[in-house]
């Protein structure tokens, strides 16, 4: 008897432990709420529901997505939304707001798992994109339409628990190129010096900031400016190397995205927040392409002319097409591919303070 007593108190214990293990795996692997914001790096669709010029809704883009569809991804396949949502444990980025507006079936149960804003052409100011691309959703467009997912996730939880909701959640944000190719750009019609013109980046960016705060967004995983000045669209009319002049931009937006996360850092009580250096992180990978698995950094897989990059990659108009999309950066003129993507996700998940700082992605979930 008393060995059966034994027998009973030890099976009872290791269920207990294994009890305690499970309950500390599920709070290991908590899945937290994303709200994406920025442009065509994190678009996966708005586009499909605006008049622009900025789609990416036709072949050849998607051809590696199941069933080679092409979903409005400015890829082949899942873009950076994408490839960071699945380190969060997602299997891709949330849907578009424009497209859970548009199909209402389920638009509440939707938001709760939340949503994508971002959208392709689109900048830190209301006028980038505009003159080349038509209508995009520019950023501030884009809180004000958090705003209204606020609204309904507050009256399906209530204030309480929809502040709590909405403060566990992660905003995750990738601007700033557009506004950089349109202040460098010939045909813009900016007027500003590069003092003014930054300034007044900082200010729009930090208002936009504000905003979701107060709204209730307290964690935000922010991209800043890969090495435009290396995209094929720009490097075909430069023999294949970077313009240094873009790339010295990318540099400089870095240092003042840098400057208002520590201003709201220091200003704003629970505002926490991880900046992923994506210029030091391209550059790392073209200085050393083969210990990342890339062979060609220089010409995108898709695209028409020198380098893939002085026209669109769209099938229609006979766009060249790799058959080894895991060797390139670049899928097309300005886009990386689903590969480099998913490596651009992983560090700024896991990386050092050398790629991502104060805090790498993974610990804004903890």
């Amino acid at each position: 008897m008393a060995k059966f007593a034994s027998i009973f108190f030890f099976f009872t214990l290791s269920l207990a432990m294994l009890d305690m293990y499970v309950a500390n795996e599920v709070k290991v692997k908590v899945v937290p709420t994303l709200f994406i914001f920025g442009d065509s790096t994190f678009d996966v669709g708005t586009n499909n529901f605006i008049n622009t010029l900025a789609k990416a809704n036709v072949p050849f883009y998607g051809v590696d997505f199941p069933y080679s569809i092409p979903t409005g991804r400015f890829s082949n396949g899942l873009n950076t939304a994408d490839q960071i949502a699945k380190q969060f444990g997602y299997q891709k980025s949330p849907l578009p707001f424009l497209a859970l507006e548009k199909f209402q079936n389920g638009f509440k149960k939707s938001i709760l798992n939340g949503v994508n804003f971002a959208s392709g052409g689109s900048g830190i100011l209301r006028q980038t994109g505009q003159k080349q691309w038509q209508e995009v959703v520019f950023l501030e467009k884009q809180v004000e339409q958090f705003a209204q997912v606020r609204g309904n996730i507050t009256q399906i939880l209530g204030p309480s628990k929809a502040a709590k909701f909405v403060s566990k959640a992660v905003f995750l944000i990738s601007t700033g190129s557009n506004d950089l190719f349109d202040f460098a750009s010939n045909d813009s019609n900016i007027h500003f010096g590069l003092e003014e013109y930054f300034s007044l980046l900082q200010l729009n960016y930090f208002s936009q900031l504000r905003n979701l705060y107060e709204l209730g967004a307290r964690k935000f995983g922010i991209l800043s400016v890969a090495p435009i000045g290396c995209c094929p669209a720009v490097t075909f009319a430069n023999g294949g190397n970077c313009v240094k002049p873009l790339n010295d931009l990318a540099i400089v937006f870095y240092k003042a995205t840098q400057a208002v996360l520590q201003k709201l850092s220091s200003e704003l009580e629970d505002f926490e927040y991880s900046l992923a250096n994506t210029f030091a992180m391209t550059s790392a990978l073209l200085n050393s392409p083969s210990t990342f698995g890339l062979n060609e950094t220089k010409s995108a897989c898709c695209g028409i002319g020198k380098f893939n990059g002085e026209g669109p990659c769209l099938k229609a108009l006979n766009a060249s097409l790799c058959s080894n999309r895991d060797d390139h950066l670049f899928w097309d003129l300005f886009h990386p591919t689903e590969k480099a993507s998913e490596l651009a996700a992983a560090t700024i998940f896991t990386g050092g303070k050398e790629f991502v700082s104060p805090k790498n992605f993974s610990q804004l979930n903890c």
